[in-house]
C-alpha cells in the first residue's frame, strides 16, 4: 500500500486533518502577529514530488523550509515552504524588519522564522495527535533556505521505497491586508499513515 493508492474516504480524511490543522495554524499565526488572521479554504492533495516542485514555483525557485521529523507512535516528516517574498511581511509582523536578501538572513531572523515554522508544524501534528489520540512529537526545526528543488529532494529519499507521492496543504492566509502563503508537507511512512486511518476508524 502506498499514497498514490488512497481512495476518496482516505483522502477526504487527510483533508479534513488539513482543515483542522489549517485552522489552528491560522489562530497560532494570529497570537504570532497579534492581529486577525482570515483563512481561505485550505487546498489538501495528494501529490507527486514533481507536481509539488512545479506548485512552489518550479525547481530553481529560492524558498525558505522549516523541517521537522516526526517522532513517538507516528514516523515521518513535516515541512513548511514559504516564498522568500513573504519573509519580510512575517518577521515585520514580530517586531523584526527584514532587510536583507533571503539567501542572506541573519541569525536572529533565522531563529525567528524557523521558530514560527515550528509553532505552525506543531498546530497541524497536535490536530493529528487531538483526533488519532497518538503521541506524536516533533523534532528540533531546521531551516534552510535554497531551490526547490533541492528542497524537495528530502521527501524523495524519505518515501523512495514507499511512493513517491506526498500531502501537500497549501494554506493563504490575510493578515492586515497582507497575504502570505504557506505551505505544508506531510510525508508520513506508510505503516504511521495506517496507524492514523486505524485510530480513526478506517481501514487502508
Amino acid at each position: 500500500m502506498n499514497l498514490n493508492q488512497l481512495n476518496e474516504i482516505h483522502i477526504d480524511v487527510l483533508k479534513e486533518i488539513g482543515n483542522i490543522g489549517s485552522g489552528n495554524a491560522a489562530t497560532a499565526l494570529a497570537n504570532i502577529l497579534g492581529d486577525t488572521v482570515a483563512m481561505d479554504v485550505p487546498k489538501v492533495n495528494i501529490v507527486d514530488v514533481n507536481q509539488a516542485v512545479a506548485t512552489l514555483g518550479g525547481p530553481e525557485n529560492i524558498s525558505i523550509c522549516v523541517l521537522s521529523k516526526l517522532e513517538g507512535d507516528i514516523k515521518g516528516l513535516m515541512m513548511f515552504l514559504i516564498q522568500c517574498s513573504y519573509a519580510p511581511v512575517i518577521l515585520k509582523g514580530i517586531g523584526c524588519p527584514c532587510e536583507s536578501e533571503c539567501d542572506h538572513l541573519s541569525e536572529m531572523e533565522q531563529s525567528a522564522i524557523s521558530e514560527i515554522g515550528n509553532i505552525l508544524i506543531s498546530s497541524y501534528i497536535n490536530s493529528i495527535a487531538a483526533l488519532s489520540k497518538l503521541n506524536i512529537k516533533t523534532s528540533v526545526p531546521a531551516l534552510c533556505v535554497d531551490m526547490v528543488g533541492a528542497l524537495m529532494s528530502v521527501p524523495a529519499i524519505e518515501m523512495a521505497t514507499v511512493s513517491d507521492h506526498i500531502i501537500f496543504i497549501q494554506d493563504n492566509f490575510l493578515s492586515d491586508e497582507q497575504s502570505i502563503t504557506a505551505n505544508m508537507l506531510l510525508v508520513p511512512n506508510i505503516t504511521s499513515l495506517e496507524i492514523i486511518m486505524q485510530r480513526l476508524g478506517i481501514t487502508l
